[in-house]
C-alpha cells in the first residue's frame, strides 16, 4: 500500500455521493472511508457544502444535513483558511476556495467536474470524477 493520497472533493462532488446513494459518485461515499485517502475541508468548503445542503430543492432538515454531514467529515482533514501567495488563480472566483485548499493542503488531486477548476493551471492534479475513478483503481496507485 502506498501513501495515503491527500484529495479536494468540490462541493459538487461531495453533495452528490452524499444525496444520490444509487448516483453516479455514491462510491465516493466508501472510497473517503477508506485509509488511502486523506479527504482535506477548510472552513469555506465545509461552509460551501452546508449551504448547498440546505437548498431548498432538496428539502433537508437540519438533522437530515447533519447526518449526511457525519458520512463525510470525520474522515477528514481540516486544514486552515489561507490564500497562499502566488496561488494560481481560478477564473470563477466562487471556486478559488478550492485551489487554495489544495495548497494549503498539499493535496495531489482535486477532484471537480467544473470547468473553470479542470482549466486552472496548477502543481497539482486537477481530475474529473470518472478518471479519479480510473486513476485510484490502478494498482500502483494503491
Amino acid at each position: 500500500m502506498r501513501d495515503q493520497i491527500r484529495v479536494v472533493f468540490d462541493t459538487n462532488s461531495v453533495v452528490s455521493a452524499l444525496l444520490f446513494q444509487a448516483g453516479e459518485l455514491s462510491w465516493l461515499r466508501s472510497h473517503w472511508k477508506q485509509s488511502s485517502v486523506i479527504p482535506l475541508v477548510s472552513t469555506a468548503t465545509a461552509s460551501e457544502i452546508i449551504r448547498v445542503l440546505s437548498y431548498g430543492k432538496f428539502n433537508l432538515h437540519r438533522q437530515e444535513i447533519e447526518a449526511l454531514l457525519a458520512e463525510y467529515l470525520p474522515y477528514t482533514e481540516s486544514i486552515v483558511d489561507q490564500r497562499p501567495l502566488d496561488a494560481p488563480q481560478c477564473s470563477d472566483q466562487d471556486d478559488q476556495i478550492f485551489i487554495d485548499l489544495a495548497i494549503s493542503g498539499e493535496a495531489g488531486i482535486l477532484v471537480t467536474g467544473d470547468k473553470a477548476l479542470l482549466d486552472t493551471k496548477v502543481e497539482f492534479r486537477i481530475m474529473q470524477p470518472a478518471d479519479y475513478k480510473i486513476f485510484i483503481a490502478r494498482p500502483e496507485n494503491n
